[in-house]
């Protein structure tokens, strides 16, 4: 009875958790458009009153203290360090880095209690302990773990699709656009991450910042030796003068060139990484099958 009453209380934290963050950015226009509303109004108070929601009275210093936490646990870890990575993995603009370091501390809070719980419950008091600090550990690594592969598979995407986008910025520069309108037609024709990148490029350039300083952005967001090499090569061009019709070709070619080579080199990995199921899996099959008959002969003609 105990662990079905911590089981609804989970779920119900869950949900609400869930709910509050799915509602966030509809409740934030909400409250933009509240104080607009109110602006130059005084607000006449006839007794005390708690100001503000739920979120902005207890969950938001909650996450607050949870995200300090975390980086107490973890002093290698920095707010400007977590927000570059979720700003590689595409989530920068969805997610805060106080958010992801509370979620982090929230789960390893609920991984200690649930396994403390359910441990101590039918194991007793030491496996209880052990396995809350498992799930603790869990709790806290799973973010980081989610988050890493987000990157990687957004770096994947993003060096997959770059050489064509790379071809269509040269092809329109060569005839005649500018490198901001060419970017534009990247934004048009590319979808994904890679479209994305561009477009946020686009409007850092247009609400005035340098287009060096924007392209070093991009390069610093993405994390991608290729993109950098490409941002470099821009920022020289812009220098010295070089056309930049020649160097996104040789940045286009160099980016192709770059894909092929690690595509080849995936192929040669694969027949190891093939190695280690078939010994463990496909062997003992084919053993069972070929040599089980011949060994139950072999106990038969023993036992007679």
């Amino acid at each position: 009875m105990l662990m079905l009453i911590v089981a609804l209380l989970c779920l119900a934290g869950s949900v609400f958790l869930v709910a509050e963050y799915v509602s966030l950015p509809a409740r934030e226009r909400m409250l933009s458009f509240r104080r607009a509303a109110a602006y130059g109004r005084r607000a006449r108070k006839k007794g005390p009153q708690l100001q503000g929601s739920f979120r902005d009275r207890a969950l938001v210093p909650a996450m607050g203290r949870a995200a300090r936490m975390v980086l107490r646990i973890n002093p290698k870890t920095s707010v400007e360090a977590v927000n570059l990575r979720l700003l590689s993995s595409g989530y920068g603009r969805r997610i805060s880095p106080t958010a992801f370091l509370a979620a982090k501390g929230f789960a390893a809070i609920g991984g200690l209690v649930l396994g403390f719980v359910f441990g101590s419950a039918s194991k007793g008091l030491a496996m209880g302990i052990m396995i809350g600090a498992g799930l603790g550990a869990v709790g806290f690594i799973a973010p980081d773990f989610f988050l890493n592969s987000r990157i990687r598979s957004r770096q994947e995407r993003l060096r997959a699709d770059l050489p064509d986008a790379l071809d269509l910025l040269a092809v329109s520069v060569k005839a005649g656009l500018s490198f901001d309108a060419a970017v534009v037609k990247i934004t048009e024709q590319t979808e994904g991450p890679l479209g994305e990148e561009f477009a946020l490029t686009l409007s850092e350039m247009r609400i005035g910042e340098s287009r060096q300083d924007a392209l070093k952005k991009l390069a610093e967001r993405t994390n991608i030796p290729e993109i950098g090499a490409f941002a470099r090569s821009i920022i020289q061009a812009d220098q010295f003068g070089i056309s930049l019709g020649r160097i996104l070709r040789v940045q286009a070619v160099d980016t192709r060139h770059r894909r092929q080579i690690a595509a080849e080199e995936k192929a040669m990995k694969a027949p190891v990484k093939m190695l280690f199921p078939t010994v463990l899996f496909i062997f003992p099959s084919m053993f069972i099958v070929i040599l089980g008959p011949a060994l139950l002969n072999i106990s038969k003609i023993l036992s007679l």
